[in-house]
């Protein structure tokens, strides 16, 4: 009985070894959105403080080059891949995984149109849009405007191979559109009633979030469909973008003195001093590290032999009721498939509250003692 208990414990000891040196492929999508660096390096640490081995690449925006980077993973016997892709072309190198039996988490964007992976961890997305059509109407005093003297917003949308983009745009317009039906907000430019209003949206989508074709879409609008009124406001789904918008802004002598309230997301260290200084009006954090950890844990308890329904992730929930939706992965085809999805609760960032990332340790020293001087 002893020999039987001793060996039992060997072997879980075995396994726990061997679990604690699998390699953890971590492929994220670009550079030139800070967040992604910084996930990358939580990512690695929280993988590594629970004594994996970790690797971060990042795609550059080009989903080629990080397919190539998974496949490099996969190659050099990655147990598991925690996967923040470009657009659906990822695919093909998912399902190699799937067949390999390496685990693979989508990570804050879902793996569009494939069944050949079951998790995926982001925040409420669907609630970043609705923090973001909030504070606009709060912003603007729409209960109390008049259709007589309404307000104008334009609006702008993230990549549309980026499905996050969508409930995003979603959940900000859903709070709008009572006052765009009132007559007391006024949209400048397209219209797209919801994402399924696709000719619309993608007229105002942002290829993979680049701020430089955000600017020069606004600088667009302003001389042509914003040319003859005064925008109040302007709907952008992130940070680069609200910083692009405003710069565009800032140069037309329309705006100098007054800009528009434009949202944000993700709390960049630009945008938040941009909020300081009075230019960006909001923004949503997503505490990042959270997310990363919350990734790592489970990530861990998935190659442990945990099944999903007995997966507990601290600070996220799984999604049920109407928010499933955000874990279809065949949106975009108009099919059904739900991988397990867990979710984390963003936070709305105003003047009032801008010390909330800084005590969460968001930034550096330097930059914690610049926005709070």
């Amino acid at each position: 009985m002893k020999k039987s208990i001793l060996l039992v414990m060997l072997i879980l000891a075995v396994a726990s070894i061997s679990f604690g040196q699998a390699l953890i492929g971590l492929a994220m999508p670009e550079t030139h959105v800070q967040r992604w660096v910084k996930d990358g390096a939580s990512l690695k640490a929280e993988a590594e403080k629970r004594g994996y081995k970790a690797e971060v690449q990042f795609g550059n925006a080009d989903q080629a080059q990080q397919n190539q980077q998974i496949q490099s993973f996969l190659t050099t016997g990655a147990k598991a891949l925690i996967v923040g892709n470009i657009n659906d072309g990822v695919r093909s190198v998912i399902a190699t995984a799937k067949k390999d039996k390496v685990v693979v988490l989508a990570y804050d964007r879902i793996i569009q149109n494939s069944k050949d992976y079951d998790y995926f961890i982001t925040f409420n997305n669907y609630k970043v849009g609705t923090l973001q059509g909030q504070s606009l109407a709060k912003a603007l005093n729409l209960d109390a405007a008049t259709a007589a003297a309404p307000k104008y917003i334009t609006l702008f949308a993230g990549s549309i191979t980026d499905a996050n983009a969508f409930f995003f745009f979603d959940g900000a317009i859903d709070v709008l559109t009572p006052y765009i039906n009132k007559g007391v907000l006024k949209v400048v430019g397209p219209y797209p009633k919801s994402s399924k209003d696709t000719a619309n949206f993608a007229r105002i989508t942002t290829e993979n979030w680049f701020a430089s074709i955000a600017k020069a879409r606004m600088e667009g609008l302003l001389v042509n469909d914003a040319a003859g009124v005064t925008l109040d406001a302007i709907l952008a789904p992130n940070d680069p973008i609200a910083r692009g918008v405003i710069e565009a802004c800032k140069a037309d002598a329309k705006y100098r003195g007054k800009l528009p309230f434009v949202t944000g997301q993700d709390a960049e260290f630009a945008s938040v001093m941009s909020i300081k200084n009075g230019e960006q009006y909001m923004t949503v954090f997503k505490d990042t590290a959270k997310l990363a950890e919350a990734a790592v844990i489970l990530i861990d308890q998935v190659l442990k032999g945990v099944k999903a329904n007995a997966i507990v992730v601290p600070g996220a929930v799984l999604a049920s009721g109407a928010l499933k939706e955000i874990g279809n992965t065949l949106v975009s085809s108009g099919g059904k498939f739900y991988v397990n999805t867990y979710l984390l609760d963003p936070i709305l960032i105003t003047k009032d509250n801008i010390r909330v990332p800084v005590d969460a340790g968001f930034y550096t020293a330097a930059e914690a003692a610049q926005i709070t001087r």
